[in-house]
C-alpha cells in the first residue's frame, strides 16, 4: 500500500503545535494518530512493513473483489469501539451466524448454542447441565475479572465443570492456544472469552484491509503524515523531547506513542528505567501462523470455524473456511480455507517453508472432506507473526507495564496491555483512542515538559474496563 502525506484541510497549522511520533501503523497505532490529528497535532506514523493494518492487515490475489485478512478475523457484537469507528468512518459492518464446531474423537460437533451442546453426545445430561451452570455463573452472575485473575484456568475449571467435561472441550482450547504454557494462564483471561462473545460475528465489506485503509485515509485528512517500511531505531530523550531515528534519518517530537511488541520497545528505547524495562522484557507472548488455501470447490459441509485438538493428530489448530462465512464470490469463486495455529517463534513451523508446511499440513484436510486430492489447490498464502497472543497468568494486571512510560512524553501500547479481553481489533482501537486522550490531556497540562511534575500527576489504572 502506497501510503501519500496528508494534508491538513480546514485546520489550524501553526509552527506552536506539538509533534508526535506514532510508531506502528497497526489499528491501535492508526487509531491514535487519527484520534491525535482530529484534534490538531502534527502527527507522523512510522510503519515497519511496506503495508499498514499489523495483524489485521490483508492481501489480495488478482481475481479477487475484496481483500482477504492474512490472519482470520471477525468482530462480535460486543465489539462497540471497532464496529462505531467503523460506522464513524463509512466502512460497513454486517453481521451473520456461521457454524462454528469443535473436534473430537474423529467428528466435528457444531458447538455455537445451548442446544449444540445439549446434543453433544460425548457427555452426559448431568455433566452438561453442570458445565452450563459454570458458564452461566462467569457470563451473568460474577463480572470482577480481579478476582478470576488469582486463579489458574485449568485447575479451577477443572474443579468446577468437572473432569470430563473440561477434557473434552476447554482443556484443548487452552493448551491449543497457549502451548506448554496452557496450565498457567488465569481464569480472568477464560472469563473474558465467554463473556464478552456473541453467536453473532461481525465482517466489513472489503474485509480488514476495508477498515485500515480508510482509518488510514481519515488520519491523514486530518493531516497526519503516514511513512511505511520505515523502521524505528531508536527513542533517546534530548532537550525535552524525544529523538526517533529511522532509517529515514532522525526527527525530534514531543511525545512518541509506541505501539510494538514489548521486547522491541525496550530494545529501541534503552533510556527507560530499569524497573520498566524489567515489565516489558517479563511479558510473554507467542506467535501465530496462517497458512491460507485456495480451492475449486468447498471442502466442508457448511462448517465456518473447527477448533482442532494436538491430541487428535492435527499439525495445526484451527480449520477456518472462510468462503462458509463470506461468499467465494468475492474471492473469485474460489473457496478459502484458513489452517491456522499459535506457536512460539522457534518452533520448527516458523522456519520451514510454504510448500513444506503445506506438504505437511493439506494431507489433514481430507479427515474433513474423504475426496480432498491436491490438485482441488488453486494458491496457497503463508503468513507469519511472532508477537499475537500474551500469556496471562496469575495476578497478570501487577506485571503490565503502564501505558505513560516513566521517561516524559514516551508512551507504550500494545496488545498485552488489553487484558483482561483478548486481543483483537475491537481493543486495539479502544487502546489507540485511550493513549491518545492520555497524551492529549498530558500534552495540554505541560506534563510531558518535566518528570517531576508528570510523576506527581495522577494516572489511570491498568487494565482495560468493561
Amino acid at each position: 500500500m502506497s501510503m501519500r502525506q496528508g494534508t491538513a484541510d480546514g485546520m489550524k497549522t501553526t509552527v506552536e503545535r506539538a509533534r508526535i511520533a506514532v510508531i506502528g501503523g497497526g489499528v491501535a497505532g492508526l487509531t491514535a494518530a487519527y484520534e491525535l490529528a482530529s484534534r490538531g497535532y502534527a502527527v507522523a506514523v512510522y510503519e515497519g512493513d511496506g503495508i499498514l493494518g499489523g495483524l489485521a492487515a490483508g492481501f489480495r490475489a488478482d481475481n479477487w473483489e475484496w481483500p482477504l485478512d492474512c490472519f482470520y478475523h471477525h468482530v462480535f457484537q460486543s465489539d462497540r469501539d471497532v464496529i462505531d469507528l467503523a460506522r464513524e468512518l463509512g466502512v460497513p459492518v454486517f453481521f451473520r451466524r456461521p457454524i462454528t464446531a469443535i473436534y473430537h474423537q474423529g467428528k466435528p460437533y457444531p458447538f455455537d448454542s445451548p442446544l449444540r451442546l445439549l446434543l453433544f453426545p460425548h457427555l452426559s445430561l448431568l455433566e452438561k447441565l453442570r458445565m452450563g451452570l459454570v458458564i452461566a455463573y462467569l457470563r451473568w452472575v460474577s463480572r470482577d475479572w480481579r478476582r478470576f485473575e488469582r486463579h489458574v484456568a485449568h485447575e479451577w475449571l477443572r474443579r468446577w465443570m468437572g473432569e470430563r467435561a473440561y477434557q473434552a472441550l476447554w482443556e484443548p482450547l487452552l493448551a491449543g492456544k497457549f502451548g506448554n504454557d496452557y496450565q498457567t494462564v488465569n481464569l480472568a483471561w477464560f472469563w473474558a472469552r465467554i463473556y464478552k462473545r456473541s453467536p453473532a460475528l461481525g465482517y466489513f465489506e472489503g474485509g480488514f484491509q476495508a477498515l485500515v485503509d480508510r482509518l488510514a485515509e481519515a488520519a491523514q485528512r486530518r493531516g497526519a503524515h503516514i511513512w511505511t517500511s520505515t523502521r524505528v531505531e531508536q527513542i533517546q530523550p534530548q532537550d525535552h523531547q524525544l529523538t526517533v531515528t529511522t532509517n529515514r534519518g532522525e526527527e525530534s517530537f514531543d511525545a512518541v506513542i509506541s505501539t510494538v511488541a514489548p521486547q522491541t520497545m525496550a530494545r529501541i528505547a534503552p533510556a527507560l528505567p530499569e524497573a520498566y524495562r524489567s515489565k516489558l522484557l517479563g511479558l510473554r507472548s507467542i506467535g501465530a501462523l496462517a497458512m491460507t488455501v485456495a480451492l475449486d470447490r468447498p471442502l466442508t459441509d457448511g462448517l465456518y470455524w473447527v477448533n482442532l485438538p494436538k491430541k487428535e493428530g492435527f499439525p495445526f489448530l484451527a480449520l477456518v473456511e472462510h468462503t462458509n462465512y463470506i461468499e467465494a464470490e468475492r474471492y473469485g469463486g474460489q473457496h478459502l480455507v484458513y489452517l491456522g495455529d499459535y506457536l512460539a517463534p522457534t518452533h520448527p513451523h516458523f522456519q520451514m517453508s510454504s510448500e513444506e508446511l503445506a506438504d505437511r499440513f493439506l494431507p489433514a484436510l481430507a479427515r474433513f472432506n474423504p475426496d480432498f486430492q491436491r490438485s482441488w489447490v488453486q494458491g496457497i498464502w503463508l503468513h507469519r507473526a511472532a508477537y499475537a497472543q500474551p500469556v496471562v497468568s496469575v495476578d497478570y494486571s501487577q506485571q503490565i507495564p503502564s501505558l505513560a512510560t516513566p521517561l516524559p512524553g514516551l508512551y507504550f501500547a500494545s496488545m498485552s496491555q488489553v487484558y483482561p479481553w483478548d486481543r483483537g481489533t475491537n481493543y486495539a482501537v479502544r487502546l489507540g483512542r485511550t493513549i491518545a486522550r492520555m497524551t492529549d490531556e498530558d500534552l495540554s497540562a505541560g506534563r510531558v515538559q518535566s518528570e517531576a511534575a508528570w510523576r506527581a500527576a495522577p494516572r489511570p489504572p491498568v487494565g482495560m474496563e468493561p
